[in-house]
């Protein structure tokens, strides 16, 4: 009978070191996946720390809802005035629809507004980005071209001087249709919404046929 070969390992023995070896091949590479998660948290808490320390965007001021105030329209007209002239107007579809009478367009001094201080923001804002500019570029300065190249592109200043038979541009303020009806209907909704809502009462016109119905009777 030979003796067993006390420095050659037994099967069981084989077998436990190559487990332990396995798990040696896993472990090995956890440090560095360590420390490449440890890269990642500390960058992504940095953005989060300056997305948080970024200023709020300035809102647009509005020509529509605009102060009472002369100084504070001579200047927002002043302010958009300089920028149409350094920016807006160097873009040749630009030129091409924009009226000459565009300060008498309320809704057109609106858009334009909006679209310089969209440009600002994204040139000049504490969140200036390269991705602001190109929203600037493909979508917001495209849009406003079409609007106003739509709503009063082939208006004129002559259009806005009052002539005999020459047609009136409206420029003021508009009225609200069914304005006196608005408390009925606040009503309606608040307290009977499920019911039928209440007629509307006739119009003066069909208030002034009806009379004149009446008497050709």
């Amino acid at each position: 009978m030979i003796p067993p070969n006390p420095t050659k390992p037994d099967a069981a023995t084989a077998g436990l070191a190559r487990e332990v070896d396995g798990l040696r091949r896993l472990v090995t590479p956890l440090p560095a996946r360590v420390d490449t998660l440890s890269g990642l948290v500390a960058e992504l808490g940095e953005t989060v720390a300056a997305l948080a320390a970024r200023k709020p965007s300035t809102p647009a001021p509005s020509w529509l809802m605009a102060p009472t105030d002369v100084e504070v329209t001579g200047r927002l007209l002043d302010e958009l005035a300089g920028w149409l002239g350094q920016v807006y107007l160097r873009y040749p579809d630009a030129v091409e629809s924009f009226p000459d009478c565009w300060c008498w367009h309320p809704h057109v001094v609106e858009e334009l507004l909006w679209l310089m201080h969209a440009w600002a923001a994204a040139y000049q804002g504490p969140a200036a980005s390269v991705a602001l500019a190109g929203d600037w570029h493909d979508r917001q300065r495209p849009g406003v071209v079409r609007r106003i190249k739509a709503a009063a592109g082939v208006c004129s200043r002559e259009n806005h001087q009052t002539r005999p038979g020459w047609p009136n541009q409206v420029t003021g303020a508009p009225s609200v249709p069914s304005e006196a009806d608005l408390d009925r209907l606040g009503q309606w909704w608040a307290e009977a919404r499920e019911e039928p809502a209440p007629e509307p009462p006739p119009s003066p016109e069909a208030r002034v046929g009806a009379a004149l119905r009446g008497g050709a009777r």
